[in-house]
């Protein structure tokens, strides 16, 4: 059965996808058979009638477990909205099981099962649930994806800190610079490291556009502390 890794985030737009790409890239270089999962997607276009996001045409596109879009992506919105109320809004209801099946079904075909998230740790995915509570009913370790920005000490924290109340394996924290101009960059990651409760794993060196071969060769020290886990 496959190893599984939910990629969450601090925010939204903060690189998950870029960071979850070079994690399949990296795996997939080493040997490994990995399949990936966007269970939760909004902001979609149609393509041929049907609706696709490309966070998760992406991770489809490096992956070499093949499988059907719609098992990669379970639930996809058009608009680019929180996913409770594009779902809300389109009439459906998220359920959980319905993630977990194909999570199962892709986890038994690989040996390694990229998981990314929608948003942040706490993100509503219907009405009671978030999405921590999606990360503990798939049995995923968990990469905590960074944004360095200002604010970040405070997202970081408290997205950390929800993590591990809910009993959820934390592989560990990775940092990624998506302001070039940030005051105080290096305290700002030193503090981090000194604060934060959970383990970290490296950082991601800022780019002027989403540089995958500069993200996988950043990922090696990352690689091996993910297989030593």
């Amino acid at each position: 059965m496959a190893k599984r890794i939910f990629i969450t985030g601090t925010d939204t737009g903060i690189g998950k996808t870029w960071f979850s790409q070079a994690l399949v890239q990296a795996l997939v270089s080493g040997g490994q058979r990995v399949a990936v999962m966007k269970p939760v997607a909004s902001g979609a276009t149609k393509a041929n009638g049907m609706l696709r996001n490309e966070d998760a045409l992406m991770l489809q596109r490096v992956a070499n477990v093949e499988a059907p879009y719609e098992q990669i992506n379970p639930y996809c919105f058009e608009p680019a909205i929180a996913p409770h109320l594009a779902a809300r809004d389109a009439g459906v209801s998220i359920n959980l099981q319905t993630i977990a099946d194909s999570a199962e079904y892709l986890a038994k075909q690989s040996e390694w099962l990229i998981i990314e998230g929608v948003g942040g740790v706490m993100v509503p995915l219907n009405e009671t649930q978030d999405v921590v509570e999606l990360i503990a009913r798939l049995d995923c370790s968990v990469i905590l994806v960074v944004g360095v920005r200002l604010g970040c000490i405070n997202h970081a924290r408290l997205s950390a800190k929800a993590l591990v109340d809910a009993g959820i394996n934390c592989l560990g924290w990775i940092g990624n610079c998506i302001d070039t101009g940030m005051p105080k960059l290096r305290e700002n990651l030193d503090t981090l490291q000194g604060r934060m409760t959970i383990p970290a794993l490296g950082v991601l060196p800022y780019a002027s556009a989403p540089d995958t071969d500069k993200y996988v060769a950043a990922m090696t020290p990352v690689i091996d502390k993910i297989l030593e886990s």
